[in-house]
């Protein structure tokens, strides 16, 4: 018998596939979106096979059940059909809170990506064809030449 923490990571979650992708490799903003992402769809999906089981009376084809799941999803929530039981209410709910999440990971992912690049640009050595190094070049030769123009004016004029 293996111990637990022995296992390959995939095997420990409820979702092999994307446990495996998510154990495999660190977890950075970019991948973490894309598992969100897949995770949304299925949600969505299930959603609306499942208020479509459970609620025929409500939703009357697959077709309204995924239209329903959709806009829940995305919190418009048009009201033209809405769940009136709790078991499809709870569904609601799952897929509400699933949309708030998928949109505040997405919000997270961006925010994350242009923070590191903002940290990469910031920590690197600037190159020495840069236009910061040319301008300290330039800055320098500036002041060079303002030593020499004060240093004639200072022969000049003895004040």
């Amino acid at each position: 018998m293996m111990n637990p923490s022995e296992r390959p990571p995939d095997q420990d979650s409820a979702f092999p596939v994307l446990g495996g992708a998510i154990g495999r490799r660190p977890l950075t903003a970019r991948r973490a979106a894309a598992v969100i992402s897949i995770v949304t769809v299925i949600l969505t999906v299930a959603g609306g096979v499942a208020i479509w089981l459970v609620d025929r009376d409500n939703f009357s084809s697959l077709g309204e059940g995924m239209w329903w799941s959709v806009q829940t999803l995305t919190t418009v929530g048009y009201g033209d059909v809405v769940p009136t039981d709790t078991v499809g209410r709870v569904i609601a709910t799952l897929i509400m809170l699933n949309g708030i999440a998928f949109l505040t990971v997405i919000t997270a992912s961006v925010t994350a990506t242009l923070v590191e690049q903002i940290r990469r640009q910031r920590q690197a050595p600037p190159e020495p064809d840069a236009p910061d190094s040319d301008l300290a070049a330039s800055l320098q030769e500036i002041s060079s030449r303002l030593d020499v123009i004060e240093a004639s004016l200072a022969k000049r004029d003895p004040d």
